[in-house]
């Protein structure tokens, strides 16, 4: 595999330009097939595409983790099905590919960027890590002043130099998504997914977030964000309150319907809710990001991929729900077309348009029960993403402005995680507290309703 980043460009441009000319071949000898056979044909050249971006972050060291997560739509949004199963293996591969590196290592970055030797800040010290993230280890720790237990969240050595180096090559990796997706603004993308990727390699941020969002849900019934330790955070290093509690894959094995419906709930409340009632959010709903307490709370984990959105696109967002529930076309056709959703508004009907926008947020815009599993969310990303579906066709040269970005993320990746956990409820129903105002028609609902009328909120 090449190290220096001159030979990763040179690998990674080899690549979209070899994907270009099959790309173009692809479209030239489609003017004489059948419709089916051309989009049998399309669907290999996307499949193509979207193995040469794994192929490309395969060489991209430092950011390959990173942007395996962030592209993680590509798992389930832009290969034929019969290939799905064979390019997940490949990009779990490249997202769990963790860095093997030793203890003394990390503990080489904890006292550097502390300024002191573990043993003077720590009465104890677990040197086996308990989890992995993906530019990190998070180790098991007592505070030697006031004996408190926290997590100590430690970037690998030199993983921020080498992200920041290997995202100098994203723009080359947009351009082969831009093949497949044309309508998207490949440079907004980049410098949005860029910013983003920037913000997570600093843990100070990361740790900033962490403290407002456990100033918002301090004293939450069901929700719990660990406190940092202020004083002990630095670029590389986060410490924070240790929570102890059950994993999603302990929980997705044992748990009942009840159980199931009740954690999804709180998932739901949290992303949701946090992007519309507070303008600003985790943009990395993932199971490994949960632990559910003893005493039935949900904790919430890693806040390094993280939004603040203005409240004018918290509100366009709802608009659109509103104008969904409502069954208004021209509404919605206006409110996009506004907003800069559309590259030409006058080719996109209206009643298509909210055909689109009610295939891909049905599960919360319907006002039924519904149990969510593997299958719906991947089919209703698989219905506007992938060539095979109803709805890429029509929308595949629409544009996405990159405000919008990290919130699509959310509600997909979020809706995956339900999926996981076969949920059950009227999300709908629950959606209308923030989107309409409505008071809540569940348990949680009330107590959450009662929480932030006692923050005079």
């Amino acid at each position: 595999m090449p190290t220096s980043r001159i030979r990763r460009t040179a690998v990674v441009g080899k690549l979209a330009a070899g994907q270009a000319a099959r790309q173009y071949g692809t479209k030239a000898a489609n003017l004489t097939r059948s419709e089916e056979d051309a989009r049998a044909a399309n669907a290999r050249r996307q499949l193509e595409s979207a193995e040469q971006i794994v192929t490309a972050l395969g060489t991209m060291k430092g950011a390959a983790m990173k942007l395996g997560q962030v592209l993680s739509f590509l798992d389930v949004g832009l290969v034929p099905e019969e290939h799905r199963e064979e390019f997940q293996l490949k990009l779990a591969a490249l997202r769990d590919a963790a860095p093997n590196v030793a203890f003394k290592d990390m503990k080489k970055v904890i006292e550097a960027d502390l300024g002191e030797k573990l043993k003077d800040v720590f009465s104890e010290f677990d040197e086996t890590a308990i989890a992995a993230a993906s530019i990190g280890q998070v180790y098991r720790a007592r505070l030697k002043d006031d004996g408190r237990e926290v997590a100590v969240k430690v970037q690998y050595p030199g993983v921020n130099s080498a992200v920041r180096a290997d995202m100098q090559n994203l723009g080359i990796i947009m351009r082969l998504i831009k093949r497949m997706v044309p309508g998207i603004d490949a440079q907004e993308l980049a410098d949005e997914i860029r910013e983003r990727v920037h913000e997570e390699l600093d843990y100070e941020l990361e740790a900033s977030n962490q403290r407002r969002l456990a100033r918002i849900f301090r004293g939450h019934p069901f929700i719990v964000i660990p406190e940092v330790v202020t004083d002990l955070c630095r670029e590389r290093v986060i410490v924070s309150e240790f929570v102890e509690g059950a994993g999603f894959d302990a929980i997705n094995e044992h748990a009942t319907d009840a159980e199931r419906d009740r954690l999804g709930e709180i998932v739901f409340r949290f992303y949701f809710g946090c992007m519309y009632r507070h303008h600003q959010f985790s943009g990395d709903p993932h199971p490994g990001n949960f632990l559910v307490m003893d005493d039935g709370r949900v904790c919430f984990l890693d806040f390094g991929l993280f939004k603040v959105i203005d409240k004018k696109i918290a509100e366009v967002e709802l608009e659109t729900q509103r104008r969904v529930d409502a069954g208004d076309a021209q509404g919605l056709h206006d409110l996009w077309a506004r907003e800069g959703f559309l590259n030409d508004a006058t080719r996109m009907d209206p009643e298509r348009l909210l055909e689109f926008a009610r295939y891909s947020t049905w599960w919360y815009t319907d006002d039924d029960e519904v149990r969510l599993s593997p299958q719906i969310a991947s089919e209703i990303v698989l219905g506007i993403s992938t060539p095979m579906g109803e709805h890429f066709a029509r929308m595949r040269h629409e544009n996405f402005p990159r405000e919008y970005l990290f919130g699509r993320r959310l509600e997909h990746m979020t809706l995956a995680v339900l999926g996981q956990l076969g949920a059950s409820a009227n999300w709908h129903r629950i959606a209308r507290e923030w989107t309409f105002g409505d008071a809540p028609v569940t348990e949680l609902g009330v107590l959450e309703t009662e929480f932030y009328a006692s923050r005079g909120r």
